[in-house]
């Protein structure tokens, strides 16, 4: 009998009907880049041993989303070096056992948080995914979604519509209808992408600013805030899978006119490069610190879906770049990724060498380990 899953987060709190999906998994191992593995690896083993709490299942100075796209990470990183180095880490997670455990209160869990709820999706497709290729019972980890029309809220507050939460959703809608093909997820696929690139939030530049300003839907219009680089990377990433589950390409050419405008105008040297990010006197926070791996995770699952070789050979080396700049200029000695904490040191930012003695996060680990991961896969190896 299936246990309870995380669907019920998004199911209660958007009072939505649901079903549990089953996962469709393609176990054929792929071509990865043997050096950009082995730095992905490398930086994984240190993150692990250095962040991961076994008795609290967390990362220290960790969050919910950030945890669950870390643990997404270390199944990436495990479905494509075919080991099992962090095999047991999924079910002595927070968010395992949460899913393991029948009587979990996802309200609770989620705390009113809808775009939270779904990176916690994500992660627990990405470990059933993991189990299903080591021939394990995926049953606790497999998820299903919903939506309700108009767009979904940022929270259970209902006081603000933003970017994040709607490409997840997006994402979510189409991935589910390519794991289940169930009509229901390709019809709220649909409704969220007609909903989205009509709602304002791409400004002219091609890029999606934090989101809307008003709660009147008539009312609505984009409210200039920063365009944040995984915000670029999300809404990719669910159009590709929207166009693998209805053939419509010219949803690619949606998805490249922001990751190219993230190419051109978020980056220094061709190396992203987030508003927070500064050698000088960066200021981002624990959330911001993990947007540029998001981001290259993200253009990796654009490309799986895209799955054009022209595509992949117009965003290679740009990704080979990313990797170079986590490797060579945010890698410490003890192969942690940098977080710039003060204006004494050159910092931990992609784009500039970083000096030893900077603070070190597992969130800033994550973000170089998820580009690592992505030009494993998609790079000019």
């Amino acid at each position: 009998m299936f246990l309870l899953h995380i669907f019920t987060i998004l199911a209660t709190l958007l009072g939505c009907s649901f079903g549990l999906s089953e996962i469709i998994v393609n176990a054929k191992p792929l071509d990865h880049c043997t050096r950009a593995l082995s730095d992905a690896q490398t930086i994984a083993n240190r993150l692990q041993s250095h962040y991961f709490n076994a008795t609290s299942g967390q990362f220290n100075d960790g969050e919910l989303w950030t945890d669950a796209n870390t643990l997404e990470d270390l199944h990436n990183l495990m479905l494509a070096t075919e080991n099992n180095l962090f095999g047991t880490v999924a079910d002595n997670s927070y968010l395992g056992k949460a899913a393991l455990n029948s009587s979990t209160d996802w309200s609770s869990f989620i705390d009113g948080s809808y775009d939270d709820a779904q990176w916690c999706i994500l992660a627990l497709w990405k470990i059933a995914d993991y189990k299903a290729a080591r021939g394990q019972d995926n049953t606790p980890y497999m998820v299903s979604v919903c939506i309700c029309g108009g767009g979904v809220w940022w929270s259970s507050a209902k006081s603000y519509k933003n970017a994040i939460t709607n490409e997840l959703f997006l994402l979510t809608s189409a991935s589910g209808y390519l794991r289940t093909r169930d009509q229901n997820y390709l019809d709220n696929a649909n409704k969220e992408w007609a909903w989205l690139i009509n709602s304002g939030m791409r400004n002219s530049d091609g890029l999606y600013n934090d989101g809307l300003n008003s709660t009147d839907p008539a009312a609505c219009t984009n409210n200039g805030q920063t365009t944040w680089t995984y915000n670029q990377g999300v809404v990719a990433s669910g159009l590709a899978a929207l166009s693998a589950a209805n053939g419509d390409t010219s949803l690619l050419d949606q998805a490249e006119i922001t990751l190219d405008a993230t190419i051109s105008r978020l980056t220094v040297n061709s190396i992203l490069k987030e508003s927070c990010d500064n050698v000088n006197a960066a200021t981002c926070d624990h959330d911001q610190q993990i947007f540029k791996g998001i981001w290259t995770k993200h253009l990796q699952y654009y490309l799986d879906n895209a799955n054009d070789v022209k595509i992949t050979a117009k965003y290679s080396s740009f990704l080979g770049s990313q990797h170079s700049a986590v490797i060579n200029n945010a890698k410490n000695s003890n192969n942690d990724i940098s977080f710039l904490p003060t204006p004494d040191y050159k910092g931990s930012v992609w784009y500039a060498p970083s000096a030893r003695g900077s603070i070190w996060s597992p969130e800033s680990s994550a973000s170089g380990l998820a580009a690592c991961i992505a030009d494993a896969k998609y790079g000019q190896c």
